[in-house]
């Protein structure tokens, strides 16, 4: 929820019409914490990023961006500033660059004549490498190797192990070995190269180009899981819709409904349609994006606008980012936030600069203290969690540490950054696991993107089936499917997948039945669900200087020390002087009661404080929001965190499936990145993957005996020319064309499905292809990955026996008169 405050009584210069502004109810998304303080690092791919404020894009929606806007006063020269490495991160760096002893599986190229003779002599030592159209030394492709390895360290891989995702596609026949190695050489390799160029499709016959042709079944194996768990290949550029169009209609694997519109509803929605399935998409609000809403913010004559970010906001770490990706994909230069961030006492005057190092040393200390002590203890906090901040205010006592008054404002501001970090009181957080995901976060520089999240949201949601303002009341599953109330009516589907938030699932406004596992109801409670708000003012110009991104300011009131206690300067990419002021702790609580003009009145006293003192005059706002987040009915707070009590495990328990027909995503179920807005599209990506896999594993062979419906009596007619294939495996047979021996000759494919009703109901769908395409599919490993061959390595469709082509009807009559004529 948000409010728009009617301006302050002091605002004449305000046109009468924008003066009091109605106040909408709508709902919108929680920030993104972008105070989880990894130090900078540059990104292991290619990124735009824009350090100055001087270049900043306007919005798509501005009309009148020419217009500056009155002129703003003369400043005094800025005073120094002090560079602030903010930090949640205490555990140690746990992935380590190994890669270097990994195989390489580069084919040769073809060496001149004038180079043969060096080129045989170097074959032994060289069997492994090598490289399309240039010849490199094995020190180049040892650091190409580690490159691709450091890359796809950046994307959430481990250096020489596999996923669990991976273990469970089973993309080697066996764990561990020289087949594991290989496969993570070419799964490094094909993520580095698509990662290269995300504007274009990534072909399969591409990749084969660049290893060696023994390693094919590796290829098919890496080629496939990236593909499909979407890792390669996604996104929104134009290249990469047009294909995935192209595949939307040749498979149907079933129906999902997806509840939710937010990033992880749409991102699993565009997989799933693209996997093969009808989907729909259910979403309570007028709008896509759930907790993710850039809102349009202007005066009366539009002369100045500004884009206003009042859920999530900061892409937190680069590398790797799949936000980063969608941001490539439509050419906007992120902006990176700089860690300049000057901080302001009470009475305006900036904080000594030794006395805040000190401080923060201090504040850096006791967390390093903490981490120590929990180390030490690990056992006994499983059974007896203690809150965070009972351990830092012992450790405080214990060391003596900010007894001064001016010492204790700047602790307290680092106090309300962690509380900002992850949405509660540090009283809340599990002293135990409250920074579980640290190991996991993505490194790189933290970033805006212009003109707001809004832009990547509008694109991800294009073209998709959403259904809005369609509340879900009620979710029925069984053996049979599943059936979902919303606004009054009825939706029928093969699965759903459930993006609400956490807030949601705690209220129960969403009634299962059956109920819900007493595992994952427990998951849900154990977890917490935060709060952080914001106060959104746009300004007629810049009055605090454009080059800085943040600034603090310090309370006298320990229970109030998140109040406003963080800027952020949007002018870089809002399209207007826009500043965004920060509610967090106890305070974001006390927020919501509070009004928007009191709110908004208390960030114009705050910033009169800093500035006039330095003869510079705050003027009054053209626009002013606050936001509402524990009052919003679709999401009754802002973003998960480890409470008391609860620990990483619990992401996994509430990730988990129920009866292979609901599914659940979002960031409260990703144990790496939970509270961030990748790690809701990778949630979204990741079930997307699930559903695909629980489908497919419904493609067994029948059992011996079983029945095979047959909806019509063409399909009785074709049955016979099965009872002897020319190929049979799992539940794929073949029959050929008897008048060819070419291997490109049509061949007809029937596959036995399960129907869903009963493991012992089966039901015939037939393709068209080739005689050594189908020798192919009988190569294969699985059933599973031999349906990912059909669909999208050869693209045929799968259809009933009335729906097939004229070719096909050709070829089965060809078949019957061979079959007829006597010997």
């Amino acid at each position: 929820m948000e409010t728009t405050a009617p301006l302050p009584e002091s605002t004449t210069t305000i046109p009468e019409s924008t003066s009091t502004i109605p106040i909408p109810t709508e709902g919108d998304a929680p920030p993104d914490p972008v105070a989880s303080h990894a130090d900078p690092k540059s990104s292991s791919e290619p990124m735009e990023t824009n350090d100055s404020t001087t270049g900043a894009e306007p919005l798509e929606t501005n009309d009148s961006g020419n217009n500056p806007g009155p002129e703003p006063p003369a400043q005094p020269e800025p005073q120094p500033r002090k560079r602030r490495r903010r930090r949640k991160k205490i555990f140690t760096d746990m992935i380590s660059s190994t890669a270097s002893r990994l195989r390489v599986l580069r084919p040769h190229t073809k060496p001149s004549a004038a180079s043969a003779s060096a080129a045989d002599e170097d074959d032994d030592a060289d069997a492994l490498t090598g490289y399309l159209r240039k010849r490199r030394g094995p020190s180049d492709l040892s650091k190409e190797v580690d490159i691709e390895a450091l890359i796809a360290i950046s994307v959430g891989f481990p250096v020489d192990t596999l996923t669990e995702e991976e273990i469970e596609a089973n993309v080697v026949p066996q764990i561990g070995g020289s087949e594991q190695a290989n496969y993570i050489i070419v799964r490094n390799h094909i993520l580095a190269r698509w990662r290269s160029n995300v504007a274009v499709w990534l072909t399969r016959d591409q990749v084969l180009e660049s290893i060696r042709a023994e390693h094919k079944n590796l290829v098919n194996s890496a080629y496939n899981f990236l593909l499909h768990y979407g890792y390669i290949n996604f996104g929104i550029a134009s290249a990469i819709r047009d294909v995935k169009n192209k595949s939307s209609d040749e498979l149907q694997l079933g129906s999902v409904i997806v509840i939710g519109a937010g990033l992880s509803g749409l991102v699993a929605a565009r997989q799933l349609i693209f996997l093969g399935f009808k989907v729909v998409v259910l979403e309570g609000r007028a709008r896509p994006g759930g907790r993710v809403r850039t809102k349009r913010m202007s005066g009366s004559d539009e002369s100045v606008v500004g884009a206003a970010d009042l859920g999530g906001s900061v892409l937190t770490g680069i590398n790797g980012n799949p936000l980063g990706v969608l941001a490539r994909q439509l050419g906007l230069p992120l902006h990176k936030v700089r860690d300049i961030c000057p901080l302001y006492l009470p009475n305006g005057r900036m904080v000594n600069s030794d006395v805040d190092s000190k401080v923060e040393s201090s504040f850096n200390k006791l967390l390093d203290r903490v981490c120590k002590l929990r180390q030490g203890i690990m056992e006994e906090i499983r059974s007896v969690d203690i809150s965070l901040g009972t351990a830092l205010e012992a450790f405080r006592h214990v060391y003596n540490v900010a007894e001064e008054p001016l010492e204790r404002m700047l602790l307290d501001w680092h106090l309300a950054n962690l509380e900002y970090a992850n949405a509660t009181l540090l009283s809340n957080l599990s002293m135990a696991f409250w920074d579980q995901d640290d190991p996991y976060e993505m490194g790189g520089d933290h970033c805006f993107i212009p003109g707001g999240n809004g832009r990547l949201v509008r694109a991800l949601a294009e073209d998709l089936p959403i259904f809005y303002e369609r509340p879900v009341t009620s979710v029925r599953y069984g053996s049979d499917g599943v059936m979902v109330y919303a606004g009054g009516q009825e939706y029928q589907g093969d699965m759903v997948l459930c993006t609400v938030p956490l807030g949601v699932l705690k209220r129960g406004t969403i009634d299962f039945e059956p109920e819900l596992p007493q595992r994952k109801m427990d998951a849900i409670d154990r977890l917490g669900f935060g709060l952080l708000n914001k106060v959104a003012i746009l300004f007629p110009y810049d009055f605090w200087g454009g080059e800085i991104d943040t600034f603090g300011h310090l309370t006298e009131d320990p229970s109030m020390r998140g109040e406003y206690f963080l800027f952020y300067s949007y002018c870089a990419v809002a399209g207007g002087p826009l500043l965004i002021a920060l509610v967090a702790g106890e305070a974001a609580v006390k927020f919501e009661k509070s009004s928007a003009v009191e709110s908004v009145n208390k960030v114009l006293d705050i910033l009169k404080s800093i500035f006039s003192p330095k003869g510079i005059a705050v003027p009054d706002p053209i626009q002013a929001v606050c936001t509402r987040w524990g009052q919003d009915q679709f999401s009754y707070g802002s973003y998960s965190y480890v409470a008391v009590g609860a620990s990483g495990d619990d992401y996994d328990i509430l990730a988990e499936s129920v009866a292979d027909r609901v599914f659940f995503a979002g960031e409260a179920t990703n144990k790496q990145y939970p509270a961030t807005m990748h790690g809701a599209f990778l949630s979204g990506m990741r079930e997307a993957a699930h559903i695909m896999r629980v489908t497919r594993r419904r493609l067994v062979p029948p059992a011996p005996g079983a029945r095979v419906n047959t909806t019509n009596h063409e399909s009785n007619s074709v049955d016979p020319l099965f009872e002897t294939p020319d190929l049979a495996f799992g539940c794929f047979a073949v029959v050929i064309d008897p008048q060819s021996t070419d291997m490109e000759s049509d061949a007809l494919l029937r596959v036995a499905v399960r129907s869903g009703n009963s493991d012992s109901d089966y039901i015939h769908l037939y393709g068209l292809l080739q005689r050594k395409q189908a020798v192919e599919l009988n190569g294969l490993e699985d059933d599973v990955k031999r349906m990912e061959m059909l669909a999208h390595g050869f693209r045929t469709r799968l259809v009933g026996i009335s729906s097939l082509c004229n070719a096909a009807e050709s070829l089965i009559r060809r078949i019957k008169a061979v079959k007829s004529t006597p010997n």
